[in-house]
């Protein structure tokens, strides 16, 4: 083989070689794009909407919770005191390209349809505007929708409906607004709402277990803060509704929104009356007009009155009135303003339950009046003569010489002198002329001091006063369910600090312990149902928003006291010739005691007007306690107002 062929065979091998490593190389090119092909196809018809929804649900799902719409309030007639609109409100959202440069101009612009549109009483600054806007992520992260303003009117509504375009991350959202009856009926009873945020120092919100995106609050939500709001308020609250938010890896807004309406609270339908209620109030407004421009100076400084009317078989409050009162409209958003605050933080507690002190401005001037919370004075002395009866110290015919003295302790500066009111001296007398003429002598040597020397002058004859008057209500919870006081009981440092002699005396007369206007009618109840102390309703029923009913409420029995017929019929032939103002023309037979209690207050001695009662007296039906703080004597001060709740509830439903 010549040379040259060989070279040809070598170059014909070289060219078959490189040929062959071309069409593999193009081979491996083809699968490898075959490959990613169906790859691409795999990911993409069949892994994609995993995948993506995976992204959705690591970047897209922010949830916001939608405050629930909270249940109403009705009286026992179905009168509505409290409840919910629905209103319209403009939130914001911060979108991507939305730069804190362009903040002035967009408030502007926003301002600028509030002035044209909105209602005027409702302005809004731009500074205002732009601290809703929260740019600086002080209140919220940044995919938190903003509440620019809420109450927009119709026309806003409107407009903004018409030019979203124009307003990026503008949405209309409907909430709703508490509203209360404008005649102010039982505002303290019924209480208020404060937002959320700041209620956390309240037991029930400290405890709150937020697990449930559906049941967890709101910083901004309006929760129940007093009174029935807050004794109800898991009942009362409903549901949150939650908008599902899309949001990009940056945190920005994309797409639709997912909605979960709120679902509504449960309605109260309460024990109050409205029409009961609003003359009670005005009863006790009247009277301390009254008794201000009278010529009685124990009571030219009455200011504030207290007044609770219960039934005597079902323990259902019918009025419960601490007066003067305020609007509650003025915590309309959850919040008060400092003016109005200055107004009237001497109006919302509720002086029928706890503390509440006349309206002076500065403490050293309140400090010389006495709070709502004041010794029960006569009012006590049935009951003293029930624990005389009931311990053998006295019987329904024992006859007592009251000659307007009972002295006690040694002789000398530690002789005690203990006088009927105005030095009266009423002579023979049995247990019930001694709660008719209300006898101070009979209750502090037959009961008070008797009582101590049967316990021989030990803390045990104490304790047994104690465990009386906690039978009949005093110086316990009444069960209402209410954060109210116990009383403040001063028998036992008396003991401790003088002699149970004299913690005896004194508390026989009602000057070693104050109770609460709520306390009284219990106790006044359990008088006249001859022992049955009942709880305290506020609460027929609770229904839902179609009127289904959740809950029932029945009278409670707490407790019975369990004494002889004859010593009841001896307190209440007494209870039936007690000589008050106001009831000469009433139409029924009816029990009663006045209470001129004196209290030392800021070193001076002031005279406060109590009385209870019930009626009609054969089947008594309803129980009525009355306080006013320096009204002087009860059967003047006080009893009148008890009067116009009688009639009140008779006119309303009949006390027979």
């Amino acid at each position: 083989m010549s040379v040259s062929e060989e070279k040809e065979k070598k170059d014909i091998a070289l060219r078959r070689q490189h040929y062959f490593r071309l069409n593999l190389f193009f081979l491996l090119v083809f699968v490898l794009f075959a490959i990613l092909i169906i790859r691409l196809a795999i990911l993409q018809f069949v892994e994609g909407p995993t995948i993506l929804q995976q992204a959705k649900d690591r970047l897209g799902n922010t949830p916001v919770r939608i405050a629930p719409i909270r249940g109403n309030i009705y009286d026992a007639d179905g009168v509505q005191l409290a409840y919910s609109t629905s209103v319209q409100s403009l939130y914001f959202s911060i979108e991507r390209g939305f730069k804190s440069a362009d903040a002035d101009d967009f408030a502007a612009k926003l301002k600028e349809v509030f002035d044209q549109y909105g209602d005027p009483a409702k302005s809004m600054t731009i500074d205002q505007i732009k601290e809703n806007m929260d740019l600086t992520f002080r209140k919220n992260t940044r995919s938190v929708p903003r509440r620019i303003k809420s109450g927009l009117t119709k026309l806003e509504v409107a407009y903004f409906s018409e030019n979203l375009a124009k307003f990026d991350g503008v949405d209309i959202v409907e909430e709703s607004i508490r509203h209360y009856d404008p005649d102010t009926v039982a505002v303290q009873l019924i209480g208020y709402l404060k937002k959320f945020k700041g209620s956390k120092d309240l037991s029930f919100y400290k405890n709150l277990v937020q697990d449930n995106p559906l049941l967890n609050y709101i910083e901004e939500e309006e929760v129940g803060f007093d009174g029935l709001e807050y004794m109800f308020q898991e009942q009362l609250r409903g549901k949150n509704g939650l908008k599902m938010i899309p949001i990009d890896s940056m945190g920005r807004v994309f797409g639709e929104p997912q909605v979960t309406p709120p679902v509504k609270g449960n309605n109260l339908h309460l024990t109050i009356n409205k029409k009961v209620q609003l003359l009670t109030e005005a009863a006790i407004m009247d009277q301390i007009k009254i008794l201000q421009e009278g010529n009685d100076p124990r009571s030219k400084n009455a200011r504030t009155g207290y007044a609770v009317a219960m039934e005597v078989k079902t323990g259902n409050i019918i009025a419960m009135a601490s007066m003067p009162d305020y609007d509650t409209n003025l915590w309309e958003g959850g919040s008060i303003s400092t003016k109005d605050w200055d107004e009237v933080h001497f109006f919302v507690n509720n002086g029928t339950i706890r503390d509440a002190y006349q309206p002076f401005a500065e403490k050293k001037d309140r400090d010389k009046h006495p709070s709502s919370i004041v010794p029960l004075g006569s009012t006590i002395k049935p009951l003293t003569v029930l624990v005389g009866l009931n311990e053998g110290l006295i019987t329904p015919n024992t006859v007592y010489r009251d000659t307007g003295i009972f002295q006690f302790g040694k002789a000398g500066i530690h002789r005690k002198s203990i006088r009927n009111a105005e030095n009266a001296v009423y002579g023979n007398m049995d247990p019930a002329r001694a709660i008719e003429k209300s006898s101070n002598p009979f209750m502090t040597e037959k009961v008070g001091n008797a009582l101590n020397i049967k316990y021989r002058g030990s803390m045990e004859g104490v304790e047994k006063w104690d465990e009386y008057m906690k039978m009949f209500g005093l110086g316990i919870s009444t069960g209402s369910g209410l954060n109210e006081m116990k009383g403040i009981i001063e028998y036992f440092n008396e003991a401790q600090n003088a002699s149970t002699q004299s913690a005896l005396i004194y508390a026989s007369f009602g000057q070693q312990g104050r109770y609460t206007t709520l306390q009284l009618a219990q106790y006044t109840a359990t008088l006249a149902s001859r022992g049955k102390r009942m709880k305290p309703q506020f609460v027929t029923e609770i229904k839902d928003s179609d009127g289904n009913v959740v809950q029932k409420f029945e009278p409670v029995v707490l407790n019975t006291v369990d004494f002889a017929d004859s010593f009841w019929d001896e307190i209440e032939a007494g209870m039936r010739q007690v000589r008050v103002t106001g009831f000469d023309d009433f139409p029924y037979e009816f029990l009663r005691k006045t209470g001129t209690s004196e209290q030392s207050v800021a070193g001076e001695i002031v005279e406060n007007s109590v009385f209870i009662a019930s009626a009609p007296a054969d089947d008594p039906v309803l129980a009525v306690a009355v306080v006013v703080p320096e009204g002087g004597y009860g059967s003047r001060g006080a009893a009148p107002i008890a009067r116009k709740i009688f009639d009140a509830y008779d006119q309303v439903y009949g006390l027979k």
